[in-house]
């Protein structure tokens, strides 16, 4: 009778070549590090192409040199992959190589002479104002318990910028006794509170009094009912991809093109407007979530638009000009 498998322990791969180092790397980023299981999926992939690119030289990952490293990011560029993709697949690298180097399996860390591909600074892509209250006004033009729970879930995300794991994977539980604080669990189970728009708080009260409708028949009530959203997918609540398609299906009944909206798309507005209207960034480090300032300052496109209306406006030689 096999031993039962480790709780917290990815799921294993069957044709991963070297997986027995992969598989150890893949186990300390849950246990040190939290990892999401999205994250390991991710890194799961791009060590297994590596694996792959690997194999046809009979060369497992963890005895791959610098020159092995650098012959498959170029495969990759001739392949048509994108710098980005090959700056992703890099860093997987990159972590792979420090945990055997840390670990005493290796005595170097061949990534580390390696430049990652040159990537441009795209702005991130988001919604005007007046298209997102068209998304709104859509959210709210049902009545019925569907329409009522749309209206709460774009009422939230665009009131708090959360992630789409992070709102569709709501416990009930992180609406504060008042209502107007969510508690999120965001990356690394790490905590943070962030304030409710009064139209979230309206949209969130007139969806709780339908919500039992979307609590799974067959299902025992108190394993699903904890959830915000809940739904009959396996985990209890909503999920991603659905709630993907209701975005898509607003977007359609308000006249926007599909392709420009996702739950992200709105994540970036919610940035982009608050940054617009006068918030600083520090603040909305903490509202998003993010560990390093450095990532917020993607929006700043926002408030060098910000400075040159202001400059525009204020300054006295502007009109002369």
């Amino acid at each position: 009778m096999k031993a039962p498998a480790r709780v917290g322990r990815p799921p294993r791969p069957a044709e991963a070549p070297g997986s027995r180092r992969v598989e150890a790397f893949l186990e300390m980023m849950v246990a040190e590090r939290g990892a999401s299981p999205n994250t390991l999926d991710s890194y799961r992939r791009d060590l297994t192409d590596f694996a792959g690119f690997l194999a046809g030289r009979r060369r497992l990952p963890e005895d791959a040199d610098a020159a092995d490293v650098r012959r498959y990011l170029a495969g990759l560029a001739a392949a048509g992959l994108s710098a980005r993709t090959g700056a992703r697949r890099l860093s997987a690298l990159r972590q792979f190589f420090r945990f055997l180097y840390g670990n005493g399996e290796r005595s170097d860390d061949p990534s580390a002479t390696i430049d990652g591909p040159r990537l441009g600074r795209p702005l991130p892509k988001y919604l005007s104002e007046a298209e997102v209250d068209s998304l709104l006004v859509a959210a709210h033009r049902r009545e019925d318990a569907e329409g009522l729970r749309r209206a709460a879930l774009l009422e939230v995300l665009y009131a708090t910028g959360l992630r789409v794991s992070e709102l569709v994977g709501l416990p009930l539980s992180a609406v504060s006794r008042d209502g107007r604080v969510l508690i999120v669990r965001g990356k690394g189970g790490k905590e943070r509170m962030v304030p409710l728009s009064d139209p979230a708080m309206a949209a969130i009260d007139a969806y709780k009094a339908v919500r039992g409708a979307f609590i799974a028949k067959g299902r025992a009530r108190a394993a699903v009912s904890r959830w915000l959203f809940p739904s009959r997918a396996r985990a209890g609540y909503l999920t991603r991809m659905r709630f993907a398609q209701i975005l898509k299906e607003l977007a359609a009944e308000a006249g926007l093109d599909g392709r420009r909206v996702s739950p992200h798309v709105l994540r970036h507005s919610f940035a982009s407007h608050l940054l617009a209207h006068g918030a600083d960034l520090r603040s909305l480090q903490q509202m998003l979530g993010h560990a390093d300032i450095a990532t917020t300052q993607i929006y700043t496109h926002v408030l060098e638009e910000r400075m040159k209306a202001l400059v525009r406006q204020a300054h006295p030689l502007a009109s002369a000009r």
